[in-house]
Order: structure tokens, then C-alpha cells, then sequence
């Protein structure tokens, strides 16, 4: 068995990872297209050296820093629209879904608005102290207004007590629309 598997040849493959074919010249007449250089002119020979990076001036931190801290900003707002039509697909009854959505649309803005400062103690130097107020106040605009979508929704699912019946003991009951019975 053993002289069997010495005296076939390795497959082509094998032989081929072992050692690579030569490189092919690319003098087979077809001309680059616009836009990419051959080879012979990009060399890294002809290449000027590479610059060292230099560090940014603190007035370019301060700037990079700020546009930053208005992408952290602005970021609750991003997701609005999605909790938006995920609250109005899950609909107005009093089901596990509709009460965990309601739950999380008020304690993420919450959270949000009491972590403020932590959110941007990253981004604040002295220089940039007045901006960041800007940013801090512009960020909770944002969870306010987040969490305004989620009294919407309990608004629309009739748990805020918005009518004088809602207060007043002498006030008449709102009718309800239908009545659910109990199957005997």
C-alpha cells in the first residue's frame, strides 16, 4: 500500500502551491484603462515617501471632538421612526407587546437624559465648554422627544386620564365602545 501512494505523482495542484508559476509580463499589448496607471509608472520606486502623520492642533481636536459629540447627539432621533411604526403596528389593547414597548419608550429617554453628562464627558475640554452645552441641550431636545412618541402611545391606548370623568367623582362615566363577556 505504501508504494502504491510513493509512486503516483502529487497532484497538480499541490504542485503549483509548492511553487508558484513565474509572473506573466503584462506585454501582451492591451492598453490600461482610463484611470488606472500601469504598472511601470506607479512603482513604489518612483513614489515620494510618505509623509509622517502629523498630530492635530488642539483647535482640530475641539472641531473633530464637537462633531462628534452632535452625532451622539442626535443619535435618539435616529431611531424614532422605527419605534414609531413599531408602536403603531403593535396596536391600542393592553397586550404583553404594546406594555414592554410603552415600558421602553419611556425608560430609554429617561436613562438618556440622566446620563447626559456621562454621554459627553468624552468630548468637553475647556475650550469647547460653551458648544458642548449647546450639543448637551440639543441631545436632551431629543429624548424629550422621545419620549413624547411614548405618551402618544398612552395616549392612544386610553391610559392617561384626559376627560373631567377621569377627576371628577360626580362626572359621568365615558361610555365604552363594546364590552367583552367571559365564554360559560
Amino acid at each position: 500500500m505504501s508504494q502504491l501512494q510513493t509512486s503516483k505523482a502529487a497532484p497538480k495542484w499541490v504542485a503549483e502551491l509548492s511553487n508558484p508559476p513565474a509572473y506573466r509580463s503584462k506585454n501582451n499589448g492591451i492598453p490600461d484603462p482610463p484611470g488606472y496607471p500601469s504598472q511601470t509608472s506607479g512603482s513604489k520606486a518612483s513614489r515620494p515617501p510618505a509623509q509622517a502623520a502629523r498630530s492635530p492642533t488642539p483647535e482640530e481636536m475641539d472641531t473633530l471632538k464637537l462633531k462628534k459629540a452632535w452625532e451622539v447627539a442626535l443619535g435618539p432621533v435616529k431611531g424614532l421612526p422605527m419605534t414609531g411604526i413599531m408602536m403603531y403596528m403593535s396596536g391600542n389593547s393592553l397586550q404583553i407587546f404594546s406594555i414592554m414597548m410603552v415600558f421602553m419608550a419611556f425608560k430609554n429617554p429617561i436613562m438618556g437624559i440622566l446620563g447626559t453628562n456621562q454621554a459627553f464627558e468624552r468630548f468637553q475640554t475647556e475650550t469647547n465648554r460653551a458648544k458642548i452645552v449647546q450639543v448637551k441641550l440639543a441631545y436632551v431636545a431629543m429624548q424629550l422627544l422621545a419620549l413624547a412618541l411614548g405618551i402618544w402611545k398612552v395616549n392612544s391606548m386610553g391610559l392617561l386620564p384626559t376627560t373631567r370623568s377621569d377627576w371628577l367623582l360626580w362626572e359621568a362615566q365615558r361610555e365604552s365602545l363594546e364590552y367583552a363577556v367571559p365564554a360559560l
